[in-house]
Order: C-alpha cells, then sequence, then structure tokens
C-alpha cells in the first residue's frame, strides 16, 4: 500500500514542533534587533512580516551601524498553539502569545499572533504574519471532528468575501470607497477619509494600492464558530508626494535609508502591511468585514 502524505489530511506541526519554532524565532529576532542586522532572522521570517522586518532592519542599520544601544530582547509567553488539519503545502499554524510589550491588565493588554509558514518537508518554519489584537477582539474558533482547528479555503464561497479577494477588494475600496464591505474604522473609512482630505501648500498626494495574495503573501484563514472566518492578509500601498517648483518634500531619516534616486521634486513610499480580518459567514446578521489589526512598514522610497 503507499501512502500519499501530500493528500493526507494531518496537523501541520505538533506542539512541540510549535513551540521550538516559536523559541528560533524570538532568539533570532531578538538578536537582529540588538544588533540591527537583517541577516540573523532573514531564515525565520517571510511574507510581510518578513518584507517589514528586513526593511525595517537595514533601515536602522544604516541610522545605527554599531547597533540598537536601547535593545529590550522581546519575550513572548503563555504561547496558545493554533494548528489547523490539512493535506499538502504549504502547512501552518497560529501562535497566540502574550508579549512583554504591553500591560496585562485593562484596555492596553493585548495579546501577539503569529503566523508560522513551512513550505515542505525540508523547510524551516518561518513567521509571514503579526498582529496584535485586544483579547475580546479574538471570536471562538471553531474545531472539526478531531479537535484540531480547521482551516479557510481561499476560495470559500460561504463567506461574505473569499479569503483569497479580500487584497483586491480592501485595495479597490481604498482607492474607489467600493466596494464597500469593510465596517467602518481606522484602517477603512478613517484611513481613507485622511488621504482624501490631506492638504499641503505646494505639494499634491497621490496614492496607488496594490494586493499581494500569492506565494509566502498568501492569505490564511481559520473558521470561527459563528460561520465566520479570522483571515491573515497582506496588501502593498504607495503615497508619492510632488512638489511644486522650488519646493522640495522632506525626507525623514528613516525614509532616507531606504531612499533610492534624489529627491527634486517628487517621494514616493512603499510600504507593505499585513492585516487580520473578522469575516462573517453570508448568513450572518452582519455583513462586513472587520479590520482587527493592521501592521503596515516602510520598505522603500525612491526620489526624483
Amino acid at each position: 500500500m503507499t501512502v500519499h502524505g501530500e493528500r493526507e489530511v494531518v496537523p501541520a506541526a505538533t506542539k512541540a514542533e510549535a513551540a521550538k519554532a516559536l523559541a528560533k524565532f524570538t532568539a533570532a529576532y531578538n538578536a537582529a534587533d540588538k544588533a540591527y542586522d537583517p541577516a540573523l532572522d532573514a531564515d525565520v521570517v517571510t511574507g510581510s512580516l518578513g518584507a517589514i522586518n528586513q526593511a525595517g532592519l537595514r533601515a536602522r542599520h544604516r541610522i545605527s551601524p554599531t547597533g540598537n544601544s536601547r535593545h529590550r530582547p522581546l519575550e513572548l509567553t503563555d504561547a496558545r498553539f493554533v494548528i489547523p488539519r490539512k493535506a499538502g503545502w504549504p502547512r501552518w499554524f497560529l501562535a497566540d502569545t502574550d508579549s512583554n510589550r504591553d500591560q496585562d491588565e485593562g484596555e492596553r493588554d493585548d495579546r501577539w499572533l503569529l503566523v508560522f509558514v513551512k513550505t515542505g518537508p525540508d523547510a524551516g518554519w518561518k513567521a509571514a504574519y503579526l498582529s496584535v489584537v485586544a483579547p475580546d477582539d479574538l471570536p471562538a474558533l471553531a474545531k472539526d471532528g478531531e479537535g484540531g482547528a480547521r482551516p479557510v479555503a481561499p476560495d470559500d464561497s460561504e463567506l461574505v468575501v473569499a479569503p483569497q479577494d479580500l487584497g483586491s477588494r480592501y485595495t479597490q475600496y481604498l482607492q474607489k470607497g467600493s466596494p464597500d464591505v469593510f465596517a467602518p474604522g481606522s484602517a477603512t473609512s478613517q484611513w481613507r477619509e485622511a488621504r482624501l482630505n490631506t492638504r499641503r501648500a505646494g505639494f499634491s498626494y497621490q496614492y496607488v494600492d496594490q494586493p499581494i495574495d500569492s506565494g509566502a503573501f498568501a492569505p490564511l484563514g481559520l473558521a470561527t464558530e459563528d460561520g465566520g472566518a479570522l483571515v491573515f492578509f497582506s496588501s502593498r500601498h504607495y503615497e508619492r508626494q510632488t512638489a511644486a517648483e522650488g519646493l522640495r518634500p522632506a525626507v525623514d531619516p528613516d525614509v532616507e535609508a531606504l531612499l533610492t534616486g534624489e529627491v527634486k521634486s517628487t517621494l514616493t513610499k512603499e510600504r507593505v502591511s499585513s492585516q487580520l480580518v473578522y469575516v462573517p459567514g453570508k448568513d450572518a446578521d452582519a455583513k462586513r468585514v472587520a479590520v482587527l489589526n493592521r501592521l503596515p512598514g516602510l520598505t522603500s522610497a525612491k526620489g526624483s
């Protein structure tokens, strides 16, 4: 009898394997942050988190080449591993952790959610997504018949928006205001309104938003008990500032550290962003996607 491992539905990882991946990530993250050296954690990050992390470290190294004099080691404790059962690759799991970057009581208490992805049997686990969320904002997750978490298919038609369409719907909304499937909030209506109303004498602003939804940036989701889904997805955002004759866009140190070209009259900033959203099922009373967290990071800048 031949067993096809790529077809068998199995847990993505054991809890011991997940704990080891989290510990390896934390150690590498701290080493890289202390030295401001992206090479030290390049093999434990990928996707939107990797793009943000690596660009940030490159920028901070150029500003402070001797390293981080204010380094404070990151600690991730009280880890709760949510491990979906699925066939084939990639495989992934969620580490729901408590960090030492918050207060453990009250409104400032939060959880760090890290999604780890493994692309094949010989590949290592890499953190692809990070979201910081208040515990009360997280919906209860559904379980399958074996007690494991239930992954959501990219094309799930029982949700108000399929996970594979979230990136395009989000960026279309930011550009045009439609389709209006997102609940109002700081990452949706308020951000769009702020961009529309940005004014500065002698300067004009343009914005371009693009989905990133393949490879290491693919959306990943878990079913919730109420028929919805908790989904991570990625996007890319450009902001172009153009100055009138005789003026020049200001360049901050963190932007200058990632700058190519010379800023004469225009400055274009590129950011990668990851979003954690709750997507209701089609039968739910509320039909809007709620953005629970948005994590953006500057990844490049270009002057002309």
